[in-house]
C-alpha cells in the first residue's frame, strides 16, 4: 500500500468514527429516527435557558423584559415575563406543541413568526412567544412544549426530495388559532406537502376525503414565508378531521417516496 492510500484510509475510517459520535442534537436535523427528541439535559449556566429538542429547537424564558423591547417587537399584549421557542427545522410542530403548552398554564401565546429556513430545506422555521405574569408559568409552558416535540414530530416524513407532515388535535386552542385562524374548541388537521406540488394533490385528497371545513390555505407566493411547500388547515368533527389528515398523508407519502426514496418518520406517528 502506498502513502497515497494508507492517508486515505485513515481519514475514511475518522469519518466513520465521526459518524458514529453525532450527537442526537445533529441528527435531529436528518430527521432520524434514533434521534433524541426528549428535552434536552445540556448544561447551559444562562438562567435564562430551559432546553434543546429535536429540530434545533431552544426554549428560554426572560423573567424581567425590559419595556423599551416590549414596545419595539409590537405585542399585543405586554407581559412581565416571556418564553421563547424557536427553531430552525419545523413549524408546524412547534405550534401545536406550543397548543398543548397553554392548555396547559397559565399564559398565553403572543407571538408566532414563521421563517424561512429549515437549513436550507423546502419549509419552515419558527418563533413563538409565550406571555404570562408570573415567570414559574412561562418557564413551565415552555418546558411543556419542549416535552410535546417528541410527539408532534411523529407524523413528519422526509427525504431529500422534501418532507410531509401532519398534525392533528382534538380540541384546538390559542396557538392553532394565533397561527391559523383555527376554531377554539373543534378538531384541527394541519396538512403539509413539500415540494408544492405534492401539498396541492394532498390537500385536494384530504377535502374530498371527509366533509372538513377549509380554514386556511398557503402556497410559496400566499401564506408562507416563500417556501416550497403548501399547506393546508382544516377543522371539523374529530373523526372527519382525522380521515381528512390519513388520507393525505397516504398520497403524500407515495409522492415523495417516489421522487426520493424511503422518507422515515422523525419519530413515532401519532395521529
Amino acid at each position: 500500500m502506498n502513502t497515497d492510500d494508507l492517508v486515505e484510509n485513515i481519514i475514511a475510517e475518522v469519518l466513520g468514527k465521526v459518524g458514529e459520535l453525532k450527537t442526537p442534537a445533529t441528527a435531529s436535523l436528518e430527521y432520524s429516527p434514533q434521534a433524541d427528541p426528549i428535552m434536552s439535559e445540556k448544561i447551559c449556566t444562562l438562567t435564562e435557558f430551559v432546553g434543546t429538542a429535536i429540530g434545533d429547537s431552544i426554549g428560554l424564558v426572560i423573567a424581567n423584559v425590559d419595556s423599551a423591547l416590549l414596545e419595539a417587537m409590537h405585542l399585543e399584549k405586554k407581559y412581565r415575563s416571556i418564553g421563547i421557542l424557536g427553531a430552525r427545522t419545523g413549524a408546524g410542530p412547534q405550534i401545536m406543541a406550543a397548543d398543548e403548552a397553554v392548555k396547559a398554564t397559565n399564559t398565553e401565546v403572543v407571538a408566532i413568526e414563521l421563517a424561512r429556513d429549515t437549513k436550507g430545506g423546502a419549509g419552515h422555521g419558527s418563533l413563538v412567544l409565550f406571555g404570562g405574569q408570573d415567570v414559574s408559568d412561562v418557564k413551565r409552558a415552555v418546558e411543556v412544549a419542549l416535552n410535546e416535540l417528541e410527539r408532534t414530530f411523529g407524523d413528519i416524513y422526509a427525504n431529500d426530495a422534501g418532507h410531509v407532515e401532519l398534525q392533528y388535535t382534538a380540541r384546538a386552542s390559542y396557538a392553532l388559532e394565533k397561527a391559523f385562524g383555527a376554531p377554539l374548541g373543534r378538531a384541527c388537521g394541519v396538512i403539509v406537502g413539500a415540494p408544492a406540488a405534492i401539498g396541492v394533490l394532498m390537500a385536494d385528497t384530504a377535502i374530498k376525503a371527509a366533509n372538513v371545513d377549509v380554514v386556511a390555505y398557503s402556497s410559496p407566493a400566499k401564506g408562507t414565508s416563500f417556501t416550497n411547500e403548501v399547506i393546508l388547515i382544516v377543522s371539523g368533527d374529530s373523526g372527519a378531521v382525522r380521515q381528512a389528515v390519513r388520507s393525505a398523508r397516504e398520497v403524500g407519502l407515495v409522492l415523495l417516496e417516489t421522487m426520493g426514496g424511503k422518507a422515515p418518520s422523525a419519530t413515532t406517528p401519532y395521529i
